[in-house]
C-alpha cells in the first residue's frame, strides 16, 4: 500500500477513533489532539502495520497508548479521583434485587450481541448512556470495556484498588443496563 493510500484508508477511521476518544477523556479539544497524535504515529510508524489484524484494530492500540498518555499526563495536574467510587451509591440498584438477592425482573434478552452491536440505534443509545455516567465512571468503564485495558493497569493509571475498580465496573454496568432499557433497547429484531 502506497503511503498516500495508507493515509487515505487511516483517515476513514478518524471518525471511530474520535468517539472513544472523546468517551475516554469527555474533552473534546484533548481527544482530538490524541486522534491527531494516533494518526500522526500511524503514518509515521506504516512500515510496522504488518495486516496481521485491521487497519482500525492497529489504529485503535495506537489510540489506546496515546490517550493513557493523556491521561497521565491530566493526573500530573490536580485532579479529585479520590471519590471515584462514590459516584453511585450501591443502594440505587436495591429495586433491581427480590430479598434473596435474585433479579427482581431478570434483565431483557438483547438477543445476538454480534448483530446488536452492528446497529447504529444501538451504538447511539449507547452513546448517551455513556455520556450520562459520571465522568469517572464512564472513564473506567471505557477503559476496561472499549480499550480492553488489564485491570491493573487501569488500578495503576487511576491509583484505585482492584476492588474499588470492580464497584465502579458493577455501577457503570448496571447503570447502563438502566439507561438501555429505559431508552428502548431490549434486544428486539
Amino acid at each position: 500500500m502506497t503511503p498516500a493510500e495508507f493515509a487515505t484508508a487511516a483517515e476513514a477511521h478518524r471518525a471511530y477513533l474520535m468517539r472513544v476518544a472523546v468517551l475516554q477523556l469527555r474533552d473534546r479539544d484533548t481527544a482530538a489532539d490524541v486522534v491527531q497524535d494516533t494518526l500522526v504515529a500511524a503514518l509515521a510508524g506504516q512500515a510496522s502495520f504488518t495486516g496481521r489484524s485491521t487497519l482500525k484494530t492497529w489504529l485503535t492500540g495506537i489510540l489506546k497508548h496515546k490517550i493513557v498518555d493523556a491521561i497521565r499526563q491530566r493526573q500530573r495536574q490536580p485532579v479529585a479521583l479520590a471519590t471515584l467510587g462514590d459516584e453511585l451509591d450501591l443502594d440505587d440498584f436495591d429495586s433491581l434485587f427480590n430479598d434473596r438477592g435474585a433479579w427482581d425482573e431478570p434483565p431483557a434478552d438483547w438477543g445476538d450481541p454480534e448483530s446488536a452491536l452492528g446497529r447504529g440505534q444501538f451504538i447511539s443509545i449507547l452513546d448517551l448512556c455513556l455520556d450520562r455516567l459520571p465522568p469517572n465512571t464512564a472513564r473506567v468503564f471505557v477503559m476496561r470495556e472499549v480499550m480492553e485495558l488489564e485491570s491493573d493497569e487501569i488500578c495503576k493509571e487511576l491509583a484505585i484498588t482492584a476492588n474499588n475498580l470492580w464497584v465502579i465496573l458493577y455501577r457503570a454496568r448496571m447503570s447502563l443496563r438502566m439507561c438501555l432499557e429505559q431508552n428502548g433497547f431490549t434486544g428486539a429484531a
